[in-house]
């Protein structure tokens, strides 16, 4: 699926959250924590799926920049210094999508591996 152009994209420090808004007139609200913790990093997802990390301990992540890469991504800088994801708008508009369900996924693994935000 090849996903809308976002039309805005806005940081809002303060809440620690994305606001993305695409072209469909579909709009997401994307804390820090959920874009690290899903982050397209080699260093998360790993080369395979048999490789991907479970990332725990960012409940008080934040964003501390934003860099645009190229007309079809952004690069995320977080706070905690992790900064190799490269969100391609498919990517975000994806993880938009599918919020909730990760989400929830994400808060069984922690539980299952006796992990905390």
């Amino acid at each position: 699926m090849n996903a809308p152009e976002p039309t805005e994209i806005r940081l809002k420090r303060a809440e620690r959250v994305l606001e993305v808004s695409f072209a469909d007139g579909s709009q997401f609200t994307l804390p820090a924590e959920y874009l690290r913790i899903e982050s397209p990093s080699a260093e998360v997802q790993g080369h395979s799926p048999d490789q991907r990390q479970l990332v725990a301990g960012k409940r008080h992540v934040g964003i501390a920049a934003l860099e645009p890469n190229g007309h079809y991504a952004i690069r995320i800088s977080f706070d905690d210094g992790h900064s190799t994801g490269i969100y391609s708008w498919d990517y975000l508009h994806r993880l938009g999508r599918e919020q909730d369900y990760r989400w929830a996924a994400y808060l069984k693994a922690l539980e299952a591996a006796g992990l905390t935000r």
